[in-house]
């Protein structure tokens, strides 16, 4: 087996991945397959976070429309405590392949997870375990991405790997664009001048601020999360240049 080529990986996994396509709610099924993977990559000496989002549960978005009734601060935390869901659902399915876990929320809730300590969390990667950020960053109007990006830069991860449900980063969305080009390279700046859906744009200017390179890539093709920490080619490559 290939040895991985970064010591240590932030994984963003979007609330899509805990679910079929088109679907929502959780799917131990989907979440099963994709925690195989996540340990198989450990195995190859790669020390993983993995960051969550909670689209599949809720998003803070569909009260838009009657934000009368609930606040948009207010939508944000569901949203967040939505993570801490499929926190506690990615925890039983790596542990049932055979992973040590600590599940780590930004909003404290003792009887359910840790509470997100950087110092604690590193410890936890050191000694091989897979730490689950859960709850985004703790407040409200920050998304996951930036989340992700933050908790990268903290833990000193050599990358951060955004798993989607596309091949990579398209000049178009090549879901609604049939002819949309995949980037196989990208420089965060060409990312920014075209206006292209990396990450959200506070994410993006985090990573580029502090040179963290971003791989994205489709978390649906068997395989592909050991490619990207072996550094084989997959997905679209974001960085600096």
């Amino acid at each position: 087996m290939p040895a991985a080529k970064y010591k240590r990986v932030l994984l963003k996994l979007s609330g899509e991945s805990f679910s079929p396509s088109g679907e929502r709610g959780i799917s131990m099924e989907e979440v099963v397959h994709i925690s195989k993977q996540i340990f198989e990559a450990q195995q190859l000496g790669c020390e993983i976070a993995v960051v969550i989002g909670g689209g599949n549960i809720l998003r803070g978005s569909q009260f838009k429309a009657k934000n009368d009734i609930v606040e948009e601060a207010t939508a944000h935390y569901m949203g967040m405590l939505a993570t801490v869901i499929n926190g506690l659902a990615l925890q039983d399915a790596l542990e049932s392949v055979g992973c040590k876990t600590r599940l780590m929320s930004a909003i404290k809730m003792d009887g359910v997870c840790e509470p997100y300590i950087r110092r604690r969390a590193d410890r936890h990667l050191q000694k091989g375990r897979i730490v689950i950020l859960a709850a985004g960053t703790g407040g409200p109007f920050v998304t996951t991405d930036t989340a992700a990006a933050l908790r990268s830069m903290e833990l000193g991860a050599n990358i951060l790997m955004k798993a989607t449900r596309v091949d990579g980063i398209y000049s178009e969305d090549p879901e609604k664009n049939p002819h949309a080009v995949m980037y196989s390279d990208l420089s965060f700046q060409t990312a920014v001048e075209k206006n292209l859906r990396v990450m959200d744009s506070t994410a993006i200017s985090h990573c580029m601020e502090h040179n963290m390179p971003i791989m994205v890539f489709n978390f649906r093709k068997d395989g592909n999360i050991i490619k990207a920490v072996t550094g084989e080619k997959v997905g679209t490559l974001v960085t600096n240049g």
